[in-house]
């Protein structure tokens, strides 16, 4: 009984512990998240990049503790401490692991609103993103809510499957910051005759460090998924591995070498291998992440250069919102056994799961990026914009030349 009682409070510990480390690992991307967003704005807004990573997060820390989770998953901390420590405090550590997931909605949108946007409005736009749209559909799908999955198993054979958030996290992210784009306009001087202006980057190096941060977390994001030791699956971390690489190779092909398309690669493999990474054989992750690095480069090009109130600044809409729903549909054909996968899963589940996730995202990023606009505005005046974000809200610069 003595050995049997061991074996598990080790086995408890165990798991407290491997989900821990996923926690910090995705906590880690966020940093990722910020330099990316630092290295690829104009010099005059990078402190405003770094300060709404770091703010969104805190917003979106709380937002999520206190009604986000319980919208998902219907349970809250609000008990003693006892309580809250049993299985070596277990739930509590889960918690914190998908809540590094809620706060990179933010994140994602962050980089699409940049260089023109209000800081407290968006930051409370947030904050009801994490407590209420996002919740809504991660319970759909994660936790079962409203019978959503019991009715496309019945109907297809098979629930939607989104192993680490292709659609849950990263589509859903994408589609919200489209609908706070296209609210918010292109930044002044973006587009003069109809022709797109560029912008260049204002740090390569920080953009790649960024990149790199984010993909070294992301095989915490994907393989801790499992969420337990005993789940855990080296396929989960190869398959993201060839993702990553397809998704580096193509764009470079496709990107003509421009840094920030390649760099972006490995991010748009990432994005949508989360999916089916535990499904899949390497060699279909490779041909997922390699067609995501092309859809990528193909339509960040198309939306900067056809539409005018899209002015995406990082490319999340693409990289994040159109590239989450190729992972999914990715699931439903290289997670077939005829493919090489471990079966188990319907291309029509997948397809209808992710029409799901851009509609409750888009309709949902509407509707308070709307109801924020109506109260306070979204948009920084042009005289703000013009002297920068950084300035303009935080009264500072990134460098001194002093």
């Amino acid at each position: 009984m003595d050995i049997t009682s061991a074996v598990h409070t080790l086995t408890e510990s165990a798991n407290t512990l491997f989900i821990l480390i996923g926690a910090i690992m995705v906590l880690a991307m966020h940093a990722g998240f910020a330099f990316l967003e630092v290295g690829t704005v104009r010099h005059k807004n990078q402190v405003n990049a770094l300060v709404k990573i770091m703010t969104d997060f805190g917003i979106s820390a709380v937002a999520y503790f206190f009604i986000g989770y319980y919208i998902a998953y219907g349970s809250h901390f609000m008990a003693s401490a006892t309580e809250l420590t049993a299985a070596n405090g277990y739930d509590l550590v889960k918690f914190f692991f998908l809540m590094t997931f809620a706060a990179a909605i933010p994140a994602i949108v962050s980089g699409g609103i940049a260089e023109r946007a209000k800081f407290y409005p968006m930051l409370i736009a947030s904050g009801l993103i994490v407590a209420f749209v996002y919740p809504f559909f991660e319970g759909m799908i994660w936790n079962g809510n409203y019978g959503f999955q019991a009715w496309l198993e019945i109907q297809f054979g098979a629930a939607f499957h989104d192993f680490a958030g292709s659609v849950v996290v990263h589509a859903v992210g994408g589609w919200i910051a489209l609908a706070a784009v296209l609210l918010l306009g292109a930044r002044n001087g973006r587009y003069r005759n109809g022709r797109v202006v560029a912008f260049a980057p204002s740090n390569i190096p920080f953009l790649a460090l960024g990149a790199w941060i984010l993909t070294v977390g992301w095989f915490g994001f994907n393989v801790m998924s499992a969420q337990t030791l005993d789940g855990i699956s080296g396929l989960v971390a190869v398959n993201s591995l060839m993702a990553m690489v397809g998704g580096v190779l193509i764009a470079m092909l496709v990107g003509r070498k421009d840094p920030g398309f390649i760099h972006n690669g490995p991010l748009a493999g990432l994005v949508a291998v989360c999916a089916g990474s535990d499904l899949m054989h390497p060699v279909g992750a490779l041909i997922t992440g390699g067609i995501a690095g092309a859809v990528f480069v193909y339509m960040f090009e198309w939306a900067q250069d056809k539409i005018e109130r899209l002015d995406d600044v990082l490319g999340v809409w693409p990289l994040h919102g159109v590239c989450g729903v190729w992972g999914a549909v990715a699931a439903g054909i290289f997670g077939q056994e005829a493919f090489g996968g471990l079966g188990g899963v319907s291309l029509m589940s997948q397809i209808i799961g992710a029409v799901a996730g851009v509609v409750v995202a888009f309709v949902g990023g509407l509707i308070v990026y709307g109801i924020v606009s109506a109260i306070s505005g979204l948009r920084l005046t042009d005289e703000e914009e013009f002297n920068g974000a950084d300035v303009s809200i935080h009264r500072i610069g990134a460098t001194s030349l002093e």
